[in-house]
């Protein structure tokens, strides 16, 4: 079994032939920081909406080496992140809504570039599968569709298939139902990258590749070789992010792990069916989703490890064992005939998460500094979406991506006069040296070190009244949901509280969806102030 070396889907294909690094300082009308989906897609639609324009992507290693050449090969419709928390913005349910009509249509509108460049990517629309295999998961399915239902979807749009119905499209082992939705394609990632920085560059885009950035201020692009000089610098570096300075906690690098089996043959195949290329994911707490390859294989993965400690990168993709068995067994356990073709390949990379659980494109007028992404896990076509959407703020057009559409502002920054403007995208605050959706008066008391203390004397705290272990959750202006929590000693692992003596490990653990503050206490002082929504 191969383990890493970027991803299966790069290895099939075979890693690219370098691009030139940038060879000096340079000047152009937009750069571009990151070679993925977010930067390639804002490059194609600026080019051919303005193909005058100069634009320079710059990326660290080379076009798709981060996620979008390593992801599940979902280019769905699905939401990157939570409606409740989209709809808490100015737009409420309606920019919700909206939103997601534009996510349904930009997976056509990915195959339409597919089909119009000579992109070859195995894009089939299958739809997308959600399969329960207990009663208990058959039970959350149910109530996922009554939500569904009360926010508006239609047959059209999900639908519940009983045992009959999914049979008749795979065979999953002990499943009893599902959900299925129409709005997913399956695609080959690293194809779809690959072809999109080749359709790109023919268009007159200057793709720097082996160029990591350093750092960025309005109108710079600082690399070793030299600075790019732009009235729009953009950021679109999604789980790289943390990495850059100043970004540490802007999105949370959460990793996601794959692995991929052999080929399997024709018997195989008409034991388990899948001959319209769904997608699939289950309902069990431990999230996996799939895929049935061009090349006659079957892709899973999961989260494995979800984060590593201090905002860690993985090294070149390689997955530990452990991870390895773990998606094995629920390979198995789902698709017993697949022990005989093994596992062959397997892999990991970063995604982006917010620490709201919302996809943002901001641009900020004033500097020209803006940026795209955190879309947790669902980037394949909300990058699309975020490419267009940043394209036009850049190009300062008026169009359904960045107009109010029958109410308040609901995304973007930048779209406008003012540092709020428009689109179907979730407002935020420009950050002020805290995390996004922090203001400045919230940022200026939060921990920014292992070690540091919230400042408890701040007067908006002192004025609630507010001890330690106890910070009730503050809602509005974008505050984020607030927990202290106590562990004794020095154990902590994901998901519980571990470890023994009398002392609190102080520090900040860089954590999504919530902020946790470790502070010296007893372990009744623990207060938890609500529910984060994820867990």
């Amino acid at each position: 079994m191969r383990n890493g070396e970027v991803s299966y889907w790069w290895q099939a294909r075979g890693i690219p032939p370098r691009r030139p690094s940038l060879p000096g300082a340079t000047q152009a009308d937009v750069c571009i920081v990151g070679g993925g989906y977010t930067g390639l897609w804002t490059a194609y639609y600026l080019k051919r909406a303005d193909p005058g324009l100069g634009i320079v992507v710059l990326e660290a290693a080379f076009a798709g080496f981060g996620a979008s050449g390593r992801n599940g090969g979902w280019v769905t419709a699905a939401l990157p992140g939570s409606r409740s928390r989209y709809a808490r913005h100015p737009g409420g349910r309606k920019g919700v809504r909206e939103l997601e009509r534009h996510l349904r249509d930009t997976v056509d509108e990915v195959a339409r570039v597919c089909l119009a460049e000579g992109i070859d990517a195995g894009l089939v629309k299958g739809g997308t599968l959600t399969v329960a295999t207990t009663a208990a998961q058959d039970a959350r399915l149910r109530q996922r569709l009554a939500h569904d239902r009360s926010w508006g979807d239609e047959e059209g749009t999900v639908r519940y298939l009983n045992k009959t119905e999914l049979d008749d499209r795979l065979q999953v082992t002990g499943a009893v139902g599902a959900l299925y939705s129409p709005h997913c394609a399956r695609a080959q990632p690293a194809d779809l990258v690959a072809g999109l920085a080749e359709a790109v560059t023919r268009s007159g885009v200057l793709l720097y590749e082996a160029t990591p950035v350093t750092s960025i201020s309005p109108g710079r692009a600082h690399t070793a070789a030299g600075d790019v000089r732009a009235p729009f610098v953009l950021r679109c570096t999604e789980g790289f992010t943390a990495a850059m300075p100043g970004q540490r906690r802007t999105l949370l690098p959460m990793n996601s792990s794959m692995i991929i089996t052999g080929p399997l043959d024709d018997a195989a195949w008409k034991s388990i069916g899948w001959d319209r290329f769904e997608t699939l994911s289950d309902e069990a707490h431990a999230y996996m989703y799939a895929q049935r390859t061009a090349d006659g294989r079957i892709a899973l993965g999961g989260r494995g490890v979800p984060y590593r400690f201090g905002s860690g990168l993985d090294h070149d993709g390689a997955v530990s064992p452990s991870t390895v068995a773990q998606l094995g067994r629920i390979l198995r356990s789902m698709f017993p005939v697949t022990v005989e073709a093994g596992i062959d390949h397997a892999w990991c990379g970063v995604l982006g998460v917010p620490r709201d659980w919302c996809a943002t494109v901001m641009l900020d007028p004033r500097t020209g500094l803006g940026w795209a992404g955190g879309y947790t896990g669902q980037g394949v076509a909300a990058a699309n979406l975020a490419g267009r959407t940043l394209a036009d703020l850049v190009r300062g057009v008026s169009s359904p991506l960045t107009a109010a559409l029958g109410g308040p502002p609901l995304a973007a920054l930048g779209a406008g006069t003012g540092p709020l403007g428009r689109g179907p995208w979730p407002v935020r605050p420009v950050p002020h040296g805290g995390p996004p959706g922090i203001s400045r008066p919230l940022g200026a008391y939060l921990p920014a070190r292992p070690g540091r203390r919230p400042d408890l004397r701040h007067p908006r705290v002192a004025a609630a009244g507010e001890r330690p272990g106890c910070l009730t959750p503050r809602r509005g202006a974008g505050y984020p949901r607030l927990y202290y929590v106590c562990i004794l000693g020095e154990g902590f692992q994901t998901g519980s509280l571990a470890g023994s003596g009398n002392n609190c490990s102080c520090g900040y653990l860089d954590f999504s969806p919530a902020y946790f503050f470790l502070h010296n206490c007893r372990l009744g002082d623990l207060h938890r102030a609500g529910s984060p929504g994820h867990s």
